[in-house]
């Protein structure tokens, strides 16, 4: 991955009356990374994409892509950016073929590369139906296909598996991979802190309009030093003897599974191994999911 910054974000503020939906926010992006916004609802997240994107003008602040301001408007970077907002909306009572082709004549890109999008988001089969018969997980594919049709080399995301079952993120998660290995550079949104796990070189957690943390996922979970869960069979020790293991902290039985907290994993591990009570065995070590609760709350915001 190259390290040049191919988006550069300074000092950046937008407030709507009294609400100041963006507070300073300051980040780069490097070329080739998939770059993730995690924040709860409300947390600035989509206004910094739209403001970066070109969409909406600062208050303060400055940004480039690469090397170009994207307020005002640049008619140059139209065509090295791709952008698949949160809500898609289509032309009426076109079939999906026709509704590619209709954005590719917008840039002036022949048909036959944008049958190609159709074939990379796997949405060859439905050329021929109605964009209003396709199902959630078809209509972002080709909302993702009409970003990609001019083939931009940043593409930014938001939400883009929002409201999607298992079956179609994972299809859409395959998608952006095969994008990324393409050499494209991907910034996107998302509420799913496993999404942002699986695809993410970085991401940036945000929260009232600042950027609590950022960095490598893995690299942002080693530094909550969390405690390690490990999980056996109920019943397999009394709870006094768990509790009294070499390394426990916490032990719970909930009828289903023993539970044990600990700091020192490798000797909880041991010691059940010697007492034969590994059945059932899980281990779960902290996540990037307990990164967002520590920094955000764990209150439910609408």
């Amino acid at each position: 991955m190259s390290q040049e910054a191919i988006v550069k974000v300074e000092g950046l503020s937008k407030s709507f009356g009294s609400l100041k939906a963006v507070d300073g926010v300051t980040f780069d992006i490097k070329e080739g990374e998939i770059f993730g916004f995690l924040g709860p609802n409300g947390a600035g997240k989509t206004t910094t994409l739209e403001i970066v994107e070109g969409l909406r003008r600062p208050d303060t602040g400055r940004v480039e892509l690469f090397g170009v301001p994207s307020w005002p408007r640049n008619p140059d970077l139209l065509r090295r950016v791709g952008v698949q907002l949160q809500s898609s909306s289509f032309f009426e009572r076109l079939t999906v073929r026709e509704q590619v082709h209709t954005f590719a004549a917008l840039y002036g890109v022949p048909r036959a590369r944008a049958e190609e999008k159709l074939d990379l988001v796997g949405l060859t089969g439905k050329a021929s139906a109605r964009v209003e018969n396709l199902s959630g997980g078809q209509a972002q594919r080709l909302s993702l296909a009409c970003a990609l049709v001019h083939d931009p080399e940043l593409v930014f995301l938001d939400e883009p598996t929002a409201g999607l079952d298992p079956q179609a993120r994972r299809n859409l998660w395959d998608v952006l991979r095969e994008i990324h290995g393409s050499g494209r550079t991907v910034v996107l949104t998302t509420h799913y802190l496993d999404e942002a796990e699986a695809l993410c070189d970085r991401v940036a957690i945000m929260d009232h309009g600042r950027i609590l943390r950022l960095g490598p996922p893995a690299e942002l979970v080693r530094g909550l030093a969390a405690p390690t869960r490990i999980g056996v069979e109920s019943g397999l020790l009394p709870l006094d003897v768990a509790r009294g293991l070499p390394g426990v902290a916490e032990a719970v039985d909930d009828g289903v599974s023993l539970t044990l907290v600990t700091r020192t994993p490798a000797r909880v591990l041991a010691a059940l191994a010697e007492r034969q009570s590994l059945a059932g065995l899980q281990v779960k070590g902290a996540t990037l999911e307990d990164v967002f609760l520590q920094l955000t709350g764990r209150e439910y915001r609408a």
